[in-house]
């Protein structure tokens, strides 16, 4: 029998199998669509062992739909539909081998890593990210974005409305926020610009505050923004025709030093708001404003998910009680678990980027802990820095973390061991990964340079802050290759491969 006539045989025999009504299964036949419900609940192991069985349990145990829902289940290609591929065992199988290349990556540091290029004579302000596009503000008033996933780092300033400022003449950036359709940046002179990522580099909106705006958010998945200014907190969103406006304003006794917006809240925004020793859930449906959390300890650090809270409270002194991370109910407004009651205060907090059932949280103390949502006790504790932890993520099995004292550590904390670490003389104020890149920024706290050291690259260069984005979906042998972001001088050339040499010493440049 000939090639052609063996294809055309498995075939049709594969057709008159997919046809059939009734399986075998063991001394009872099932209608085939039966027999793929009862196979549905297997894994990927069992689905393999069931299709040696015989001919037709392998027809049931490579069906489409089965594969396809175990890609769905383990996250791989979430947004597409069964009629996208025609072969989802294959592509299950593709996922898989990708997913173990870049866990192997992260571990031995392979892969590809930038310095995102600076802005002359200015110096950092703050850095956000969203799904590897990253903004950032300098003292010179400019805004910069970054889309790290083109590898085309020649990153654009979105400009101010107003006609009259110049260049690295505007008022100093305090905050910068962005996510999939919107950059947003708060200046020094409480004002606040908005743009549109899709539509150019100009503001759509630009709103003004009486006084400094001491806490901005932007919503993850929409196009809202809150602000918080003096004892204000103001939320804008478009209207139906695309104008923006203060969909809702509220005022509280107490001067606002986090703010978060509730992501999933469909039409109508929801902010929590931190306020000293307050905390107020604030909806912007009615103008309600709902007291959370009162007259206890301040609070300080915040971070919100769909249906929770979780803020960490300072402690009331060894003899007294320790200071804790408290986790709240949105829905009931109700506490939920006391967590921790450790020495030193909580100095961050993850809850909307962890696994289920688990938190991570960093510590004064330079500790990183992962709680169990389910018992309320700490799971892991590591040392990770020498300094207070500035910024942690964690996923299924690492955590990223950074100090004040300027480094980037990873851990895998399944085997409770330290995979690498990377240093820069600035403490780490953003941290964002994903299975495939990580973005961190170094941020001074010093913002004023004299003018002498403005005439020295080396100088300002210790002295303007740093971004990285690394790249771990990339052949080991990208190190030495030209990286695509450095557009500088030869003696900035220079200095930032002694940088990449120092962060993977184990790869050449």
């Amino acid at each position: 029998m000939d090639d052609y006539s063996l294809d055309e045989f498995r075939r049709r025999w594969q057709e008159e199998l997919n046809e059939m009504n009734d399986v075998p299964f063991f001394d009872i036949q099932l209608p085939y669509e039966l027999a793929i419900n009862i196979f549905q609940y297997l894994d990927r192991k069992e689905l393999g062992r069931c299709a040696q069985v015989s001919k037709t349990w392998k027809v049931i145990a490579e069906d489409e739909v089965l594969w396809y829902r175990l890609c769905q289940q383990e996250g791989h290609l979430p947004d597409s539909s069964i009629s996208d591929y025609s072969c989802w065992k294959l592509i299950f199988q593709e996922c898989r081998a990708k997913e173990h290349m870049l866990r192997s990556n992260w571990k031995n540091r392979k892969g590809a890593v930038s310095e995102l290029e600076h802005v002359p004579d200015a110096v950092l302000c703050d850095v956000h990210s969203h799904d590897g596009v990253v903004i950032a503000g300098y003292t010179s008033g400019d805004v910069r974005v970054w889309d790290t996933r083109t590898w085309d780092y020649v990153a654009p300033f979105l400009e101010s409305e107003d006609e009259e400022d110049e260049p690295g003449m505007q008022p100093n950036v305090s905050f910068v926020r962005i996510n999939s359709s919107l950059a947003v940046a708060a200046y020094e002179d409480g004002f606040l610009n908005i743009w549109d990522l899709r539509t150019g580099k100009y503001p759509v909106h630009r709103f003004e505050h009486d006084a400094r705006i001491q806490a901005l958010a932007l919503s993850q998945d929409d196009a809202t923004v809150a602000t918080a200014s003096a004892f204000d907190v103001v939320m804008l969103s478009p209207n139906e025709e695309g104008y923006w406006q203060i969909a809702a304003e509220f005022e509280v006794p107490k001067l606002v030093q986090y703010l978060e917006i509730v992501p999933e809240t469909r039409r109508y925004p929801v902010v929590v708001a931190a306020a000293g020793d307050l905390m107020y859930l604030l909806k912007a449906e009615d103008s309600a404003r709902t007291l959370l959390y009162a007259h206890g300890p301040p609070v300080t650090c915040l971070d919100v998910s769909a249906n929770q809270v979780a803020f960490g409270v300072q402690g009331l002194g060894w003899v007294y009680e320790g200071s804790k991370i408290l986790v709240y109910s949105l829905e009931a407004g109700r506490r939920l678990l006391k967590l921790g009651n450790v020495l030193r205060d909580f100095t961050c907090v993850n809850l909307s980027d962890s696994p289920p059932n688990l938190m991570v949280s960093g510590n004064m103390d330079g500790r990183v802990r992962i709680h169990d949502l389910r018992s309320g006790n700490i799971a892991l504790s590591l040392s990770a820095h020498q300094l207070r932890v500035s910024a942690v993520q964690m996923d299924d099995w690492k955590i990223v973390s950074g100090g004040e004292e300027g480094l980037v550590s990873v851990w895998d904390y399944r085997t409770n061991q330290k995979l690498w670490e990377v240093y820069s003389g600035h403490p780490v104020q953003h941290i964002s990964f994903s299975s495939h890149s990580l973005i961190t920024a170094n941020v001074p706290y010093q913002t004023v340079m004299r003018n002498a050291d403005l005439d020295s690259f080396t100088t300002h260069r210790r002295h303007r802050g740093l971004i990285r984005a690394y790249e771990f979906a990339v052949d080991q042998l990208a190190f030495q290759s030209p990286l695509p972001v450095c557009h500088s001088s030869c003696d900035a050339m220079a200095t930032h491969y002694y940088d990449l040499a120092l962060a993977f010493p184990y790869n050449h440049v």
